[in-house]
């Protein structure tokens, strides 16, 4: 009897342990929408950006892929041990769009006082339409309901030493997008009652059912980081691609004030990739419609009223009330921000270029082409006064989540190199050494006019049929008359496609 007692013992043990090891659903509220918590979502492919027609859109390199879960009561071995795991916020009150449960994705690494936390893109929604149609076709950005439970990174988020030499060793912190606020939402705005004529029915087609946290996230991924050991952390930076890179310029100054207050002594500082968005240079005849084809400026100035959404106090303070939406834009905020910034900037960024109807592989005009060379001398001006700085002359889409990203240069010095020169500044400011080490720079801009003219760049692809082109053989492609432009065709048709291996119209937004 005693022996049928202790294995009874035993098997109710072994049952309570399996129960409590089973992956959790999503938190928070009842979800909102089909799809959302509790339903049948199919789970959207790893790519980092998706709106194929806005700023930090279409990509097929993400900054993370969903990880293989190894067999049960096998080892973990490999790249299986380097996995970001799921873990959902404490705070059931902050939620993703739909109402599910807000989280990050964390990989420890043992004794190291360094932490990056990552903001993900995917541009934003701005109305009820633009919401529903986000929520149809990308729901991962507004729900967490079909997350994977780990993912790996790649880029700076990887924790191999040969692709990630300077950040391997942090404690990595990715904190998916689902907010569709550019990461400036602080709260739900309440939705009016069923309106039926006139300027209510205008106002109800602008209201809609989901709540826009993005800055509540942040605020609560740092909190629930504590018993992990944030406050002791001796580096934090707060890194976003695309629209995480703006997330960074309006959350830094809040983020560096949250630590502080909560005692952390660490040196906090941001990396805003893709981020620095120039304002359009369409002129429309009349307001935006409600339509998916609105300019950054209009769709963030209808957005904002929606979100709820933040932005820095200095720089809120520098606008009227109504011109908040400027400081979305990193040349008009930076100046006002405290905390310091390193800026990744391609030149001639792809998302920039979507905006202006510039696609390519798509029709190109001579007036879109001239268009096309002074974005990259306006992007050069806005980052005159930028103390830290890396901008390739190249056309492509983010660039430190891509895993070759150690191979793109700026006068012979790569971003990881920058980065660490940029990391060495502060160390020899503790020490009252003022001078930058020789030889060591980051404050890195492409003097050469042409996109593409830096040989690191990564290859262009034609979208239609997927090959590596040279820029002179893709403006061939686009109809355009390479010699009215002033190239010479034997020899610019001869430069090979360079960084065959991360392609143009494959980076992620």
């Amino acid at each position: 009897m005693r022996l049928l007692g202790l294995l009874a013992v035993v098997l109710l043990l072994e049952v309570s342990c399996c129960q409590s090891n089973r992956p959790t659903r999503p938190g928070g509220k009842p979800a909102k929408k089909t799809g959302a918590q509790g339903a049948s979502v199919p789970r959207a492919p790893p790519a980092e950006e998706d709106s194929p027609a806005a700023p930090g859109g279409g990509g097929a390199e993400g900054p993370v892929e969903a990880a293989t879960e190894a067999q049960p009561g096998g080892p973990v071995v490999g790249q299986q041990a380097e996995a970001m795991r799921l873990q959902y916020l404490r705070n059931p009150q902050v939620t993703c769009n739909d109402g599910s449960a807000a989280g990050f994705y964390l990989k420890e690494f043992r004794g190291s006082r360094k932490w990056l936390l990552f903001l993900e893109g995917g541009w934003c929604c701005y109305n009820k339409e633009t919401c529903d149609s986000r929520y149809q076709n990308i729901p991962r950005l507004m729900s967490s309901s079909a997350w994977p439970q780990s993912r790996r990174g790649s880029g700076i988020l990887s924790t191999r030493a040969e692709e990630n030499p300077h950040w391997y060793n942090a404690n990595i912190v990715f904190i998916p997008y689902c907010s569709s606020d550019v990461w400036s939402g602080i709260g739900p705005i309440p939705t009016t009652p069923r309106a039926r004529h006139g300027r209510e029915r205008e106002k109800e087609r602008n209201t809609t059912e989901y709540t826009f946290m993005g800055s509540l996230i942040i605020r609560e991924v740092i909190k629930d980081l504590i018993p992990k050991g944030i406050k002791q952390g001796k580096v934090i930076m707060l890194a976003g691609t695309s629209a995480g890179g703006t997330g960074v310029l309006l959350n830094i100054d809040r983020v560096a004030g949250q630590l502080e207050a909560m005692g952390a002594e660490a040196h906090v500082r941001g990396l805003v990739d893709s981020g620095w968005f120039l304002e359009s240079q369409q002129q429309l005849a009349q307001p935006c419609p409600e339509t998916i084809s609105c300019s950054p400026e209009d769709a963030i100035k209808k957005g904002l009223r929606m979100w709820n959404g933040v932005v820095p106090d200095r720089c809120r303070q520098s606008y009227k009330r109504g011109e908040e939406w400027q400081c979305f834009f990193g040349h008009k905020l930076y100046a006002t921000l405290t905390s310091p910034l390193f800026v990744v900037q391609w030149l001639f960024d792809e998302e920039q270029l979507r905006v202006e109807n510039i696609v390519l592989g798509g029709s190109l005009s001579e007036v879109q082409w001239t268009y096309l060379q002074n974005l990259g001398r306006e992007l050069k001006n806005s980052l005159r006064d930028v103390t830290a700085v890396f901008a390739p002359s190249c056309l492509s889409h983010t660039l430190i989540t891509k895993s070759n990203w150690i191979n793109f240069q700026v006068k012979g010095t790569s971003l990881p190199r920058a980065l660490q020169c940029w990391d060495r500044s502060f160390q020899d400011a503790n020490r009252n050494r003022t001078p930058p080490p020789r030889g060591c720079p980051f404050h890195l801009v492409d003097t050469c006019q042409r996109p593409q003219c830096n040989p690191t760049c990564p290859a262009l692809v034609h979208r239609a049929t997927q090959q590596e082109m040279t820029l002179v053989q893709m403006l061939v492609a686009m109809g355009l008359d390479i010699q009215r432009l002033g190239f010479e065709p034997r020899r610019d048709q001869a430069a090979s496609p360079a960084g065959a291996s991360a392609s143009a119209s494959a980076s992620g937004g």
